[in-house]
């Protein structure tokens, strides 16, 4: 029986040392986890340079992992002073996409974070969750408290008030530029 001990510790020993040297060292071999993005908001961009901005990150998110954007109905034809009528009719539309996701709001007053410190989060979250990472955006209106209290993370861009398609763009490329910090490519500051 010691015998068969001591094989197999010879082998366990062998076949450890082969893989630390034969794929990691070569760097053929990386554990590297799937982070798997979802982007919502209601509506399409009607400003085309800006929809043209979200396109180009967009495929250059892709080209890094899997990023999905998805625009759901907007609420049309209602008057804007009926605005938490307008938020309830988008929130449906918005939660028909959610599943069992890590939800980030977009929202004026949530946490703010350098680019560094968003890359380390989305990396913590991807790898911890092991969920999609969803961010939404809300309309010209912003989003209904329902979905803020489901958010597992409030996300504000900036003090400064953007436009809420320009939100669009900013989002698309903070991730980006997060993906890029998490692969260790570089990216023009």
């Amino acid at each position: 029986m010691l015998e068969n001990a001591k094989k197999y510790i010879d082998f366990f020993y062998f076949y450890h040392y082969f893989l630390w040297t034969i794929f990691l060292k070569r760097k053929r071999f990386t554990f590297q986890f799937v982070m798997k993005l979802k982007v919502l908001w209601p509506g399409r961009t009607r400003n085309r340079e800006i929809r043209s901005l979200e396109e180009h990150y967009l495929n250059k998110i892709n080209q890094l992992g899997k990023c999905q954007l998805i625009q759901v109905k907007e609420a049309k034809g209602i008057n804007e002073k009926f605005a938490s009528r307008i938020k309830e009719i988008e929130a449906l539309e918005l939660e028909k996409r959610l599943k069992d996701d890590y939800i980030i709001c977009l929202f004026d007053r949530g946490k703010e974070m350098s680019s560094l410190e968003f890359a380390r989060f989305l990396e913590k979250t991807a790898s911890s969750s092991g969920r999609f990472i969803t961010f939404i955006v809300g309309g010209f209106l912003g989003l209904d408290e329902r979905l803020l209290k489901r958010a597992d993370f409030l996300l504000s861009l900036s003090r400064m008030t953007f436009s809420h398609e320009l939100s669009r763009a900013v989002l698309l490329e903070q991730i980006y530029r997060s993906l890029t910090i998490i692969k260790g490519r570089h990216y023009a500051k």
